[in-house]
Parts: structure tokens; sequence; C-alpha cells
């Protein structure tokens, strides 16, 4: 997850009004049938596994993710909603144990790019989808290519000596399909293939608010807490401004650019 404190992680309008746009472009590559069982991995507050439990009726969706804040607010929406065949479960799905060949589909939104082991993470989930199941997840594109991550490094870099690159979990890591397709192919799937989609991120409706969601991403909090506090306030306006040039009348957007990753195990 990009932010740094629990509280802005599990907000459950922001994260999900950030990447409106992408879940619509996901939910069409879904193709989740009536009976479907669908396992979402790093579901985080998990509006992705509910709008597919509401898809699959006769069939269900679980949800994994690490955070067990996030999980169980997970389960709050979940029964706020009335939903009855949704599901979730802390977990790290490289090494979760999963019900063996029992989805029919395994689905992520931004959420498998942060496995240590891609290769065993992969295999693990392949092995809990049915002969002929298919894996449909959206990552993110190489860093360059999203506009986002590249005004908000120099926003904060500006003339002060830019920051080193982020420590821990790399949101890019997937963006590369040549070296994608030889993990998900050593893992076992079949009919690997690469979809372009370019659609804005949503970072809200004013510069204030943006700022303010912005300033709860882990590589911005990172960046600033590695400069002294001339230069952090500094880099704070820098990034201000850098959102007022990006304001328009639907609110605060950056360009990005993602994949969506389609996969099948073979029956």
């Amino acid at each position: 997850m990009r932010h740094s404190s629990g509280e802005q992680a599990l907000d459950p309008v922001g994260y999900d009004a950030e990447l409106r746009r992408h879940h619509e472009v996901l939910r069409r590559a879904w193709g989740v049938g009536l009976h479907d069982h669908v396992l979402d991995i790093g579901c985080g507050t998990g509006r992705t596994t509910r709008d597919a439990a509401r898809t699959a009726r006769a069939g269900g969706a679980l949800g994994v993710d690490v955070s067990a804040p996030a999980i169980e607010r997970a389960r709050e929406l979940a029964r706020a909603d009335g939903l009855g065949n949704v599901a979730f479960e802390q977990g790290d799905a490289q090494r979760h144990r999963f019900p063996e060949a029992r989805f029919d589909l395994v689905t992520s939104r931004f959420g498998t790019m942060f496995f240590a082991d891609p290769g065993a993470a992969f295999a693990n989930v392949g092995r809990a989808l049915r002969p002929d199941g298919r894996l449909v997840m959206m990552v993110w594109q190489s860093a360059e290519r999203n506009e986002w991550d590249v005004a908000i490094r120099e926003a904060l870099a500006g003339s002060d000596a830019p920051p080193p690159a982020a420590e821990g979990p790399d949101p890019f890591s997937l963006d590369d399909p040549p070296a994608v397709t030889r993990i998900l192919d050593e893992a076992g799937f079949a009919d690997i293939a690469f979809t372009d989609v370019q659609e804005p991120v949503y970072y809200g409706p004013d510069v204030a608010a943006a700022l303010g969601w912005v300033r709860g991403f882990t590589s911005t909090r990172e960046a600033l807490e590695r400069l002294d506090s001339a230069a952090a306030a500094r880099a704070v306006e820098r990034l201000r401004e850098t959102l007022h040039a990006h304001l328009s009348g639907d609110g605060v957007r950056f360009d990005s650019r993602a994949w969506i990753i389609t996969a099948r195990r073979p029956g």
C-alpha cells in the first residue's frame, strides 16, 4: 500500500476514488459469472471483493490482505452491504494456504506487485485456481510512464538533493511484460497477455485535499523526513504548486499507465 498511515490506507472513499476509473476497467475485464468463486489478492478494504461477490451471486468471493485493520474494515463494509457470499482473511498470498483448485478467477487491483518471491506467490495462487481458471490482475507500468510518480518525485526533489530510491516494496515490480511472462510461465500459467490501460488517478476535489492525500504516501513521507525543516517546507510548497497545475473542474488528476495482465491455469 502506498499510504503511510493506517487511517488513510483504510479510507473507504479516498483510495477507491483515486482508482475509480481503473476499477471500472478491471471490472470489465473480469468476466465474473453467476456461479463463479473469486479470489481477490491484496483486497484492502474489499471494494473489489464486494463487487465480485455481487456479480457471483450463486458463487462467492474471498478477499485476502496482509493488513489486519484493512480486513476488519472490509468485513464491516460487507456486513453493512448485507453480502452473505463474501469473506475476508488476513494473510500473505505468497504463503497463505488456499483451498486447492477452488477458484474460477483470481483477481487483484494493484495488490500483486509487492511479493518478496513473485514466482512462489504466483505458483501458490495458481494452485488455488481450478483447471482453466483465470488470472486477471492490474499492475502499474514503469515509473517513468506514470505522471503521478514522476511529478511528485520531481516536486519533492526540486533544487534540493534528490532523495535516494525508496526502500522496501516496489510498486513497479511487475512493469516489464517479458519478465512477468517468464514468472507466470514458470508458475504454471498459460495464455499470458497484457492490455494497456491509460486512465487518470484522482487525488481529491481541490488542492488542499490532494495535498493531504499525497502527503500520506509512504514515499512522500520518507522523502520529507530525509530533508531538514526548511527544505521540507520548500518541497511541500513545490508539491502544492504541482497539484494546483493538475487541478481542473474534475479535481486534481494525474495521468497514469497500467497493465491488465490475464492468464489461465491449463486444464
